[in-house]
């Protein structure tokens, strides 16, 4: 694992200063080595830093220049059927002399033998890239299947000065002096909505993240990059009409998750996984450890709250499984340490509040292994949201109602106030600790009431603020695959047309964010199996009654997991990696939360709602509202605006 970095320019004054301020800014993603290379005459500059993963000799060093001289190449990511592809360049006579082991070595032979989109199409594996063509003078851009890898782009300055910058995060591309940093109010909108700036936008103006599963290339002659994808989730995820025994299923789901681990057990440096306990990282841990013949290393973190604490079920997983063992509970103080570096770690705003106990996981394994393997992906691809079995069963209610009644009935819903829902429910709903009040929580589902279809409803659901323009000043919300660009219906059903929307969205734009940043951060590299695009083409092709059936959520994959785990040490609730940011910006976060939202402060600053926030945070502190998931995304701006001063 690495990070990339570098420009283009017909103005090219002192490049390698430049381009090393770029890699140097992105260090922790590469401390084991640095390489740059400059085509003054071609007006190019690539830019590595390399975390050493695979093959640790300086055959592995890049920037890398194909054996024919026709392409220079920087990588970020691991391929993990780099090996099959040697052996098939060898056998169609196409190999170079190799000069070592890297996966790198094979994707740029790959390169010289079959082409860059034929060779990212042969490829398993998470990865961005930057290469230069010689022979036609472009550049092209590459960002994995799903996207576990970040990318951004973006031409910067005017004029002769004008500069293509790209990075693998913003702050290297933050460290060319061309480079901008007016803030981007349309992203604030949509921060604000989900918690993370998504799909190709980001926080400054000029600026964008290239999309998952696409390539683009540009050349100082045609500029505008043209974008194009070679693999499509909505493709991948298309229900058919196969019709699949369901213990056949299983057998097939194990053997290709079986393969999908070992692949990314492959490692020449020490290697573990995170093991929250439940079905995903389970399972996963569950097949590392039927293949290795040590102690598979394991890490989790806890909570002293009961009601958001997994680490005992990790415990008990980790026992069963014989795992070597490592949990941290998280207090007050590991909090207060963590919360003011977040806007650092992540370099644009980001609000899901698990990326606390995903940094504080990271951490803790890296002082252990170098790779850890994950469970992410699971949820999105076979059905693990409570969200998608709620969603479906509120919308085939909804139907029997009339859809223009549905906002009236909503309406009148809400005239009720929702001090008086709290009393008249308090008998019959206790309200968990650190969840919203009954009143509050009967105003949301008279929202999701109102909706006419289903993506409607799940736009609401995965919504913090439902009219994030009321708190932006000046703010337009941007085009969005939640909104005006969905992608078209087919014949899936509500929550298989959920999942597919958050493997398009939420998981790359939210959930591998996280993890990339919070691990890279530490120089840690992690893998999620289950991001393998045979799985995800595999979840696709299954049938949804064996993700949801009988009640439970990723049914398929349970029946696999319990091949190795027990189903008592798996079955209860969902928790998910939850933590308790209503109640701790009740209690050690307030004072640093309330010096945030001072009033003054928001109006000097000019971005936020100061009188609307200033509502939520009192109602949130008089604990007749839980506000937390709101407050969180204005709080994560706003320490993120402070970071930038």
């Amino acid at each position: 694992m690495c990070g990339l970095a570098g420009f283009m320019s017909r103005s090219f004054p002192d490049p390698e200063r430049r381009l090393i301020a770029m890699t140097d800014a992105i260090i922790h993603r590469g401390p084991d080595s640095s390489g740059h290379w400059v085509d003054a005459n071609a007006g190019v500059a690539l830019g590595h830093r390399r975390l050493s993963i695979v093959d640790l000799s300086s055959a592995g060093h890049q920037p890398m220049t194909s054996a024919s001289g026709r392409y220079v190449f920087v990588f970020n990511g691991e391929i993990y059927n780099h090996l099959d592809l040697r052996a098939d360049l060898e056998a169609a006579g196409f190999a170079p002399a190799w000069r070592g082991l890297s996966d790198t070595e094979t994707l740029i032979a790959g390169f010289d033998a079959w082409g860059v989109t034929t060779t990212i199409g042969r490829a398993i594996g998470m990865f961005a890239f930057a290469v230069w063509d010689r022979q036609n003078r472009k550049l092209i851009l590459g960002r994995d299947r799903i996207g576990e890898k970040p990318l951004y782009y973006g031409w910067q300055g005017e004029g002769e000065q004008a500069t293509f910058l790209f990075g693998s995060e913003l702050r290297a591309l933050r460290a060319h002096p061309v480079c901008g940093s007016e803030i981007d109010r349309g992203a604030v909108v949509q921060f604000m909505r989900h918690g993370h700036v998504g799909e190709s936008n980001a926080i400054y103006k000029g600026l964008h993240k290239l999309p998952p599963g696409c390539l683009a290339e540009l050349s100082l002659d045609k500029p505008e990059p043209a974008v194009t994808q070679y693999w499509s989730a909505v493709e991948a995820l298309r229900p058919t009409a196969a019709d699949i025994d369901p213990a056949t299923a299983v057998d097939e789901l194990d053997a290709l998750l079986r393969d999908a681990v070992a692949r990314q057990m492959v490692a020449d440096v020490p290697l573990g996984a995170f093991l929250s306990g439940g079905v995903d990282s389970s399972l996963v841990v569950g097949l590392m450890q039927a293949q290795s013949a040590r102690p598979v290393r394991t890490f989790s973190i806890g909570f002293n709250e009961p009601r958001y604490n997994e680490a005992e079920f990790a415990k008990q997983v980790a026992t069963h499984l014989g795992t070597q063992h490592t949990e941290l509970y998280v207090g007050d103080a590991e909090l207060r340490d963590v919360v003011p570096i977040l806007p650092h770690i992540y370099t644009e705003p980001f609000a899901d509040s698990s990326q606390i106990p995903t940094f504080l996981v990271s951490k803790l394994a890296r002082e252990s292994v170098t790779v850890a393997l994950s469970g992410d992906g699971g949820d999105e691809l076979f059905g693990g949201y409570d969200r998608y079995r709620q969603g479906a069963s509120f919308m085939q209610r909804l139907r029997y109602v009339p859809a223009p009644l549905r906002p009236a009935i909503a309406a009148a819903v809400k005239t009720v106030p929702t001090s008086m829902l709290d009393t008249v429910l308090a008998p019959f709903l206790a309200v968990p600790a650190g969840k919203e009040p009954n009143g509050q929580r009967m105003h949301r589902l008279a929202d999701y009431a109102a909706s006419r279809s289903v993506d409607e409803l799940h736009r609401k659901m995965v919504s913090r603020w439902p009219r994030p323009c009321d708190v932006v000043i000046g703010g337009a919300e941007p085009q969005s695959l939640l909104g005006s660009l969905l992608p078209p219906s087919g014949s899936e059903g509500d929550a298989a047309r959920m999942m597919l929307l958050d493997v398009l969205t939420y998981l790359p734009d939210d959930i591998l964010a996280k993890v990339d940043r919070a691990s890279m951060r530490v120089s840690l590299e992690c893998r999620a199996p289950f991001l393998d695009h045979r799985v995800v083409e595999f979840a696709g092709r299954l049938p949804q009654d064996l993700k949801l059936r009988e009640g439970k959520s990723k049914w398929a994959l349970r029946q696999v997991l319990y091949r190795y785990v027990p189903a008592a040490l798996i079955e209860r609730p969902k928790m998910g990696f939850e933590v308790p940011v209503g109640i701790w910006l009740r209690g050690p976060l307030k004072d640093w939360a309330q010096a945030l939202l001072d009033p003054e402060r928001l109006d000097r600053e000019g971005f936020l709602n100061a009188r609307l926030l200033s509502e939520k945070w009192a109602e949130h502190l008089s604990e007749r509202f839980n506000w937390g998931p709101q407050l969180w995304n204005a709080l994560m701006f706003l320490a993120w605006l402070e970071s930038e001063r």
